[in-house]
C-alpha cells in the first residue's frame, strides 16, 4: 500500500522503501503524512494487540510517537509523556543523531502541539536535564505502577530541574589495542566463512573483545544479571580494562537510553564478561561483547548467550544477531555453533527489516562477522 500510494521512486536499488526519501516527502507535506499514517496506524495497532496478547509480563509498555492520535490511547491504563523544550529536542537531534539543522527543525514543527499531549498525560517525565535525572523519574513512576497493582497509594514524582543541555559528544577515546587470538580448531567451512568475511570486509572494528588467554578448564560457576544504572561505573571500568579505551560512567548511562547490558559474574561476583544488546522491531542485536582475560571462555560465553536469548524471547524477538571481530569469532565459533548460530553475510539475509538492522551495525563496524539465529515465528509482516 505504501508503494501504491507514493510511487515506485521511493524504492532503493534493492526494491526496499528508502525511509529517508519517504521521510522527506511526508515531513514536508501534512497531507502526505496523513495518508501514510492512515496506512500504518491500523497495522501498528494490530501488531501491538498481537504482541500484548502474547506477553507474559504483568506490565507492558508501548512506546509510540503517535500514541494519542490513534486507537491505542484508549487501550492503555496510563499515558506517559516525555517533555523537553523545543530547543532541547533540536540540540539532541543535531548533536546525537547528526541530523541536518533544517530537518531537525522540520521534525519538531510537524509534531502535534506538546501542550495537547501534556493535557492527556497520566505521568509527565521532564527530560531537559541529564540522563540520571530522567532515570530517577522513570524509576519512581514505574514503582508507582507496582504500588497500584498491590493496592498501595502512589508516591509523588519529583520533576528534574531544568538545566542547560550539554553536548552529548563523548571525548574521543584512544584507539583500542588490536584483538589478538589464537584461532581454535573449527570446521573448515565455518573457518573459511570467517576468512571470506575478513577478505571482503575492511579493518577498523569499533567494538573490541579481548580474547581470553589459554586458561585451564577450572571449575567456574557463572551467573548473569541485567546491568542497571547503578552498575554503570563497573561496566565502564570493565570495558576500559578490556579495550584500553576511556569510557566513562556517563557514557554508559547515555548508552542505557539505547541498549541494555548483561554482566557475567563468578561465585565471588567478579565480572567475567559484559554484553551490550538491544531489541528493536523484534530484532536482537548484540554489538558489544567483552570477556576478561585468562578465564575459561566457554561457560561465560554460553551463559551470556542463554541469558540474552531468554530476555529476547520475553520481548518476543524473532531473531538474534551477534557482531564480532573476525579473529574473536573464530576463537568462540564452537560455542556459538553449539547454541545454533551460523555465520551469515548481509546478502544472505532475505527479510528486509532484518537486513536493514544488520546493515546499520555493519556500516559502523567494518569487517565484522555476523552470527545469526532465529528465535521464534515472525510477528511483524511487511505492509
Amino acid at each position: 500500500p505504501i508503494v501504491d500510494t507514493f510511487g515506485m521512486f521511493i524504492l532503493d536499488a534493492d526494491k526496499n522503501i528508502n525511509r529517508a526519501m519517504l521521510g522527506n516527502i511526508v515531513f514536508s507535506n501534512p497531507e502526505a503524512l496523513a495518508r501514510l499514517e492512515a496506512i500504518v496506524h491500523p497495522v501498528v495497532s494490530s501488531a501491538v494487540n498481537a504482541l500484548v496478547s502474547r506477553a507474559q509480563q504483568k506490565v507492558v509498555v508501548v512506546e509510540a510517537i503517535k500514541l494519542l492520535e490513534g486507537d491505542l490511547a484508549q487501550a492503555v491504563d496510563e499515558i506517559w509523556v516525555v517533555d523537553a523544550s523545543p530547543e532541547t529536542q533540536y540540540k539532541r537531534l543535531v548533536e546525537r543523531r547528526k541530523m541536518p539543522e533544517a530537518e531537525a527543525r522540520q521534525r519538531i514543527t510537524v509534531q502535534n502541539a506538546q501542550v495537547d499531549k501534556l493535557g492527556k498525560a497520566t505521568v509527565v517525565i521532564k527530560n531537559d536535564g541529564n540522563i540520571e535525572e530522567t532515570w530517577k523519574q522513570v524509576q519512581a513512576a514505574f514503582n508507582n505502577i507496582e504500588k497500584k497493582m498491590k493496592g498501595a497509594a502512589p508516591a509523588p514524582i519529583a520533576a528534574a530541574p531544568a538545566v542547560p543541555v550539554q553536548s552529548s559528544a563523548a571525548p574521543t577515546p584512544p584507539p583500542p589495542r588490536p584483538a589478538s587470538a589464537t584461532p581454535a580448531a573449527a570446521a573448515p567451512t565455518a573457518a573459511q566463512a570467517v576468512a571470506n568475511q575478513q577478505a571482503r570486509g575492511q579493518t577498523g572494528q569499533t567494538q573490541r573483545l579481548t580474547p581470553p588467554d589459554s586458561a585451564p578448564a577450572a571449575s567456574i560457576n557463572v551467573s548473569v544479571k541485567r546491568g542497571m544504572p547503578t552498575n554503570a561505573e563497573a561496566i565502564a571500568t570493565f570495558i576500559n580494562a578490556a579495550t584500553n579505551r576511556n569510557i566513562t560512567r556517563m557514557d554508559i548511562m547515555m548508552a542505557f537510553g539505547q541498549k541494555s547490558y548483561l554482566l557475567a559474574q563468578d561465585q565471588t561476583d567478579r565480572v567475567l564478561g559484559v554484553m551490550g544488546w538491544q531489541v528493536e522491531n523484534l530484532i536482537t542485536r548484540v554489538d558489544e561483547f567483552y570477556l576478561a582475560a585468562k578465564i575459561p571462555a566457554k561457560p561465560v560465553v554460553e551463559s551470556l548467550i542463554v541469558s540474552v536469548e531468554s530476555a529476547s524471547r520475553d520481548l518476543q524477538s524473532e531473531v538474534a544477531f551477534f557482531f564480532l571481530p573476525p579473529a574473536v569469532a573464530t576463537e568462540l565459533l564452537g560455542s556459538f555453533e553449539q547454541k545454533g548460530y551460523e555465520i551469515m553475510s548481509v546478502e544472505q539475509i532475505k527479510i528486509p527489516t532484518w537486513r536493514e538492522a544488520v546493515q546499520e551495525i555493519v556500516v559502523q563496524q567494518k569487517g565484522t562477522v555476523i552470527l545469526a539465529k532465529k528465535l521464534g515465528d515472525r510477528v511483524l509482516k511487511p505492509i
